[in-house]
């Protein structure tokens, strides 16, 4: 015990257990004000829709505040384990947290290994469903709608599959046999010039009408390509500043795993000498 007292050695490294802590500590801010804006415009969704719909899992990814309160959770939880954990030295939140990231790591190249190597069938079924679900909940979900207008005003597209402009047959609203006016037509966001110029308004009425056109004449007036196709032939022409970006948020996981595997191992030690 007295020895114990005396001696200012440890195996604990104050490098590894701060560079932990700040970067959790960074986290799990980022983590809360996830939470935040996710619960904030969840609720101004309900205020202005009162109908929240969650029967399905797509209704469940496609729900953006939704979204953004489960991820927020899960880091706000992770990083909180990472930061206490390397703080206190307390070996079973340091365990919890390199497991979770651990699991994270495993689910990402799961997800990557699919992306390559599923048949063209499933990924086809996959997008088609997706596709329809995005498609029919466009003006239900007010989110969802500011997404997709998102989407295809900034990459120069329309709709989601192959089908292109089309895949708006399948809303409602946007249906031919819909007796609204916007009937036949796509969104506004769709239009190649839905801004006027001079005075700097958008037209809304710009999409009216295209799906009676053929494609040619169609791609006078909006952009016909699906968001997928394109956002496709993007990632094709960035093929290795993807690859690049990607395999360095995998060695950042694997680092800051092997830190807090290392500092897990010193604690260990550090326990063990006082014990002897």
């Amino acid at each position: 015990m007295n020895r114990r007292k005396s001696s200012h050695f440890t195996y604990v490294s104050s490098c590894v257990k701060y560079c932990i802590f700040f970067l959790n500590f960074i986290f799990w801010i980022f983590g809360g004000l996830l939470v935040a804006i996710g619960l904030f415009a969840f609720y101004e969704k309900w205020q202005a829709t009162e109908l929240i719909k969650l029967d399905t899992v797509f209704d469940v990814i496609l729900n953006v505040s939704l979204v953004l309160v489960l991820v927020g959770a899960l880091v706000f939880n992770v990083s909180f384990a990472g930061c206490v954990g390397a703080l206190r030295e307390n070996t079973c939140l340091l365990k919890f947290y390199s497991f979770c990231l651990l699991v994270l790591f495993l689910i990402e190249m799961v997800v990557a290994v699919f992306g390559f190597v599923s048949p063209r069938a499933a990924k086809g079924l996959l997008q088609e469903s997706l596709t329809d679900r995005i498609v029919h909940s466009y003006r239900e979900d007010p989110d969802l709608q500011n997404f997709i207008d998102f989407a295809q005003r900034d990459f120069y597209c329309c709709g989601l599959s192959s089908e292109g402009y089309m895949d708006w047959s399948k809303n409602e609203y946007f249906n031919c046999s819909s007796p609204s006016v916007e009937r036949c037509g796509v969104p506004y966001s769709c239009c190649i010039n839905a801004t006027h110029i001079s005075s700097g308004l958008v037209n809304i009425m710009c999409g009216y009408g295209v799906q009676k056109l053929s494609v040619a004449e169609a791609s006078k007036k909006v952009w016909t390509s699906g968001c997928i196709e394109i956002v496709r032939s993007w990632a094709e022409r960035n093929l290795y500043t993807i690859a690049g970006v990607a395999l360095g948020i995998a060695l950042s996981q694997l680092l800051v795993i092997y830190l807090a595997k290392t500092l897990e191992g010193q604690i260990e030690l550090q326990k063990s000498r006082w014990n002897s």
